[in-house]
């Protein structure tokens, strides 16, 4: 037990872990302003295009909707398997963190944009009307009205996007995508070192309970402004 824990903390896991955990952070940081990006865009029209939203395209909800929630039936490994010819165009390869990138998009994408409708869907139909009736257009109550008044539960929604997203890169990691999910399963379990895999594991979730206090304190001071709490 002593020499599994000196192997745990030794230099060579170290220099096996970190160029793996800085991997999976630019895979994580650069996919997650790409996909907030297209999140917030879908997840507003899915509420503005809704029967009761403020431009009802019934068409167009439904059809749109139902793209996305078949994205979301589908396993997230299978998504990555069907990114990686359309990442093979977009960045010139198949494998590696770049091509990651590219997958990690697709998958979370359907997930950020329901949470974003449902963020918005608790904003006061009040200050919506309010806002209608002051003569604020489509574009205006979007950014000025839904979006600042559901920033609280946005914020919560981006800590959940962004540990979906660290733990797509570790499937990722199973078809060459790099970082921590491909060092728990190269050398972690197919040569049979628990020292790295639990290495990896342990990195993984400091990782995801420092992204969840963090958005758990913002979130917190965020509403403690608005008074609500």
């Amino acid at each position: 037990m002593v020499e599994f824990f000196i192997r745990l903390f030794s230099q060579e896991t170290i220099d096996i872990i970190l160029p793996a955990t800085l991997q999976t952070l630019y895979m994580v940081f650069v996919a997650t302003p790409i996909t907030i990006f297209f999140g917030l865009v879908f997840g507003s029209s899915l509420y503005i295009t809704d029967k009761n939203g403020l431009y009802p395209m019934f068409i167009f909800n439904k059809t749109f909707g139902a793209i996305i929630n078949a994205v979301l039936a589908l396993p997230s490994m299978i998504v990555i398997i069907l990114a990686l010819p359309l990442s093979k165009f977009v960045v010139g390869v198949s494998y590696g963190p770049k091509a990651c990138i590219i997958a990690l998009t697709i998958v979370c994408t359907p997930i950020f944009s329901r949470l974003v409708e449902s963020s918005i869907l608790e904003v006061s139909k009040g200050k919506v009307e309010a806002a209608k009736s002051m003569g604020a257009s489509t574009f205006d109550i979007i950014l000025k009205v839904m979006l600042p008044e559901a920033l609280p539960s946005l914020i919560r929604n981006f800590v959940v996007l962004t540990i979906t997203l660290i733990s797509i890169t570790a499937i990722a990691g199973t078809f060459g995508a790099g970082g921590l999910g491909e060092v728990a399963v190269r050398f972690g379990y197919h040569r049979f070192r628990t020292d790295i895999l639990l290495a990896a594991v342990l990195v993984l979730l400091v990782l995801v309970e420092g992204l969840q206090l963090l958005g758990g304190r913002l979130s917190k001071r965020m509403l403690k402004k608005r008074h609500l709490i």
